[in-house]
């Protein structure tokens, strides 16, 4: 089954001079009990901040964090002792676990747009971790990329501790891409740019699908387009 949500049903956050913010799920002062997670995800926020402005130092716990760097670069510091820059087609991972504060920024003259995810994790009590890596996945072309995964047969990603894989297309029009699941599984989209066709469901930009007992998903771009596809066991958190 299929579960198409259209751009306008996202929570737009109250606007604030320096962040526009568009919640996926509940989230914040946002809350609807049909709609708390999707298998282990838990936040899908889609966030432009402007240029010298930025979350303080705020506290996570009991949850893998990743953040994708669509446009711009993110100031980041937290109580594990990172200090680092993401940059633009760069992933990052945050294991919260027993607990851990981090603050992020935009410091730079542009605007900056991400999308940050968060995820029940494999297991509680697991020590606070970081990971970041440049994928380079805005600039690849006609397949599915994945950038972080805790499927552990996948190589070259950033490892989080859930048993899950976000992937990356960048599809031209015309094209297609094939990705193949089970029934144990749940599959998300969310599409940036473009136009695409999900076993003959049209999504545009900032669609989401919600998918359960779709098997094979038939993926075709009528116009190029940009998604995001995240591999979801359909049970929460192994707890």
């Amino acid at each position: 089954m299929l579960k198409y949500i259209p751009s306008s049903d996202r929570y737009h956050a109250a606007p604030v001079h320096w962040l526009s913010s568009y919640f996926l799920f509940s989230f914040a002062d946002y809350f609807d009990p049909n709609n708390v997670q999707f298998g282990p995800l838990r936040v899908f926020n889609d966030d432009n901040i402007a240029p010298h402005s930025g979350f303080p130092q705020h506290p996570h716990a009991e949850m893998e964090i990743v953040t994708l760097v669509l446009e711009g670069e993110v100031t980041h510091e937290d109580t594990m002792g990172n200090r680092t820059t993401i940059t633009k087609g760069e992933v990052q991972r945050m294991t919260a676990g027993t607990g851990m504060a981090h603050a992020e920024f935009n410091r730079s003259e542009k605007p900056l747009h991400i999308y940050q995810l968060w995820f029940l994790p494999n297991q509680k009590g697991l020590a606070p971790s970081y990971e970041q890596k440049d994928v380079d996945f805005l600039d690849t072309k006609n397949e599915l990329i994945p950038l972080v995964s805790g499927q552990k047969v996948l190589e070259d990603v950033v490892y989080m501790n859930s048993n899950t894989t976000v992937y990356w297309c960048n599809l031209n029009e015309e094209k297609t891409v094939t990705f193949k699941t089970f029934p144990i599984r749940l599959t998300f989209l969310y599409i940036k740019q473009g136009t695409i066709y999900v076993n003959g469901t049209e999504l545009g930009p900032n669609d989401q699908a919600r998918m359960t007992d779709e098997y094979v998903l038939e993926i075709r771009a009528s116009k190029d387009a940009q998604f995001i596809l995240i591999d979801l066991p359909a049970t929460e958190a192994n707890y």
